[in-house]
C-alpha cells in the first residue's frame, strides 16, 4: 500500500468482516487493512460469520469461496437475503470462475477477486464499496431530513416558497446521489468482463463514450442519452461466462460452434437485466445492439425503426471500436478505414441518421457559440483550448482549458498525426461584452464542454515535454 493512500472516509466508522478458514489468510488481511482505520472483524467459518452479523451491523463482507461446511457462495446468498445493505466481495481461485458467476447471481456480490490477491486491488475494491455504503448512509440521512421538513411544512405555513425550494434542492441532491450509485454499479458490472484484460479491456467504456456523443449530436432527451450510456456499458455483460480463448478471437475467426455461443450473448445479457424494472430500456439495448437496419442481424432479426433507437446508436459505436481494437475483423482497422466501413453500411447495417450523427462526432461534434475550429498551422500562443486535442489514434495531446504558450503552440503546429491528417483544434472565443443594467449582470463565459476523452498520462506527458 502506498504511503499516501487514505482509505478512511471522514470521521465515520465502517466495519469490515473477513471470513476464511485459514487463520494465516485472516492475519494477512488484518495486517493489510489495519492502517485504514476501519473496524476489522474476523470469522473462520460461515456459521461464525452469521453470528457476528447477528451481534452488530457489517458494512463490507470479504469472504473466501472454498470453506468447509457453508461455502462462500452459500454465505453470500444468506447475507444478501438477511442483510442486503452489506456490500459483498468474494475471494476465489481462478478455477472457481464459474462458481463466482453463481455467486454474482445468487449472492449479489459487488466484486470478485482472484487469490492470491493484489494488495492495491483489494484495498481499492474495499474503498469503492465503503464509499458506496457511505453514500447509502447519506441517502438515509437525507430521507430523514426530508421527512422532518415535511412535518415542519405541515405545521408552519410561513415562507412557503423558500421552504419548497429547500425541499426541492434536497430531493434533487437525493436523486443525483441515487443516480450516481446506479451508474457506479453499472460501471462495476461492465468491468466484470473487462477485468479479464486482453483486447476487450476498455472496450465498453469507449463504446459508451462515443455512443453518448452520437446521441447528443442527435439532440436526444436526457433520459434516452442515459439509456444509451448504460446500455453501451453493459452491452457485453452476456459474455461474462465466455472462455478466455473465445474472448480473444476476432469474430471473423470464430468457428461455427463458437459463432453460436457468441450470438447468444445479447440474450444472456438481456436475461440478466430483464428482472430489473428500472433497466427495462437498457435491457433492450443489450438484447438488440447486434440487430441490423436491413433485418439481417440477431437475435430477433428486427429491421429499421423496429430496432430500439438506443440500440441502433450502440451498434455503430460498438462496431467502430471493435474494428479499431481488432475484435471484429482479422486485422485491426485504422480510424479512417473504420469510418469508411461504417459509412459503407449506411442504410444496410446501420440507421442512416445514426451514421450522419456519427460523422458529426468524428468531425468534432456540434459547434457551440463560444468556440472556433482553427487550422493547425494557425495555432498561436495565448489561445485557450475549448476541447481536448486528440491525435488520430485517440491519444490525448493537450487537455481542454489549457492556454497555449509559444513552446506548445509550436509543437502543435509541427505535430504529424499517425494517419497524416490534420489535428482538430477548437479554441475558446471570448463572448461579446454584455451591457450592464441595474437588472442585469455581465454574462459568465460558457463552461467548456463536459465530454472528455480519458487521457493517456504517458502520451500526454511525452507530448507536453
Amino acid at each position: 500500500m502506498s504511503a499516501d493512500r487514505d482509505l478512511s472516509i471522514g470521521n465515520k466508522m465502517f466495519t469490515i468482516l473477513f471470513v476464511d478458514d485459514e487463520t494465516n489468510i485472516l492475519s494477512a488481511l488484518g495486517r493489510l487493512f489495519q492502517p485504514t482505520g476501519y473496524k476489522l472483524l474476523f470469522a473462520e467459518s460461515g456459521a461464525q460469520a452469521l453470528s457476528v452479523f447477528a451481534s452488530e451491523p457489517i458494512d463490507l463482507l470479504i469472504s473466501d469461496m472454498r470453506m468447509p461446511g457453508m461455502t462462500g457462495t452459500q454465505l453470500l446468498a444468506e447475507v444478501a437475503n438477511k442483510y442486503p445493505a452489506t456490500y459483498r466481495i468474494l475471494l476465489t481461485g481462478f478455477g472457481d470462475i464459474h462458481a463466482a458467476v453463481g455467486a454474482l447471481n445468487d449472492g449479489g456480490i459487488y466484486r470478485y477477486l482472484s487469490k492470491p490477491w493484489i494488495d492495491e486491488e483489494i484495498l481499492a475494491a474495499a474503498q469503492d464499496a465503503i464509499k458506496l455504503r457511505g453514500l447509502e448512509r447519506d441517502t438515509e440521512r437525507l430521507q430523514e431530513i426530508s421527512f422532518k421538513r415535511n412535518e415542519e411544512l405541515r405545521d408552519l405555513n410561513i415562507n412557503l416558497e423558500k421552504k419548497v425550494a429547500e425541499r426541492t434542492a434536497e430531493a434533487t441532491k437525493l436523486n443525483e446521489a441515487l443516480n450516481l450509485k446506479l451508474i457506479t454499479a453499472v460501471k462495476v458490472f461492465s468491468n466484470l468482463i473487462e477485468l479479464r484484460g486482453g483486447i476487450l479491456a476498455g472496450h465498453s467504456k469507449r463504446v459508451s463514450d462515443k455512443a453518448v456523443l452520437i446521441a447528443r449530436a442527435m439532440k436526444l432527451p436526457k433520459e434516452t442519452i442515459q439509456d444509451v450510456m448504460l446500455g453501451a456499458l453493459l452491452h457485453d455483460i452476456g459474455k461474462i461466462g465466455f472462455q478466455d480463448v473465445l474472448l480473444a478471437k476476432p469474430v471473423a475467426k470464430l468457428s461455427m460452434p463458437e459463432v453460436k455461443i457468441h450470438r447468444g450473448h445479447p440474450e444472456n445479457g438481456n436475461n440478466a437485466l430483464i428482472a430489473l424494472q428500472d433497466f427495462k430500456e437498457v435491457a433492450k439495448v443489450v438484447k438488440h445492439h447486434h440487430e441490423l437496419w436491413d433485418g439481417s442481424g440477431f437475435p430477433d432479426h428486427l429491421s429499421g425503426e423496429n430496432i430500439p433507437l438506443a440500440a441502433r446508436i450502440v451498434a455503430v459505436s460498438n462496431d467502430y471500436d471493435s474494428m479499431l481494437a481488432g475484435t471484429l475483423a482479422v486485422t485491426k482497422y485504422k480510424p479512417d478505414q473504420a469510418a469508411k466501413a461504417i459509412h459503407k453500411g449506411k442504410g444496410k447495417r446501420y440507421d442512416p441518421a445514426v451514421v450522419d450523427a456519427f460523422q458529426i462526432v468524428l468531425d468534432g461534434g456540434v459547434q457551440s457559440d463560444d468556440e472556433h475550429l482553427v487550422k493547425q498551422t494557425d495555432v498561436k500562443a495565448g489561445m485557450k483550448l475549448n476541447r481536448d486535442v486528440i491525435n488520430s489514434n485517440g491519444v490525448l495531446l493537450v487537455g481542454a482549458g489549457h492556454e497555449l504558450d509559444d513552446h506548445l503552440a509550436n509543437k502543435l503546429q509541427s505535430y504529424e498525426n499517425p494517419d497524416l491528417s490534420t489535428l482538430k483544434i477548437w479554441v475558446y472565443i471570448e463572448p461579446p461584452p454584455v451591457e450592464e443594467t441595474p437588472e442585469q449582470t455581465p454574462a459568465a463565459p460558457p463552461a467548456a464542454p463536459a465530454d472528455k476523452i480519458v487521457p493517456d498520462p504517458e502520451g500526454n506527458q511525452a507530448f507536453l515535454t
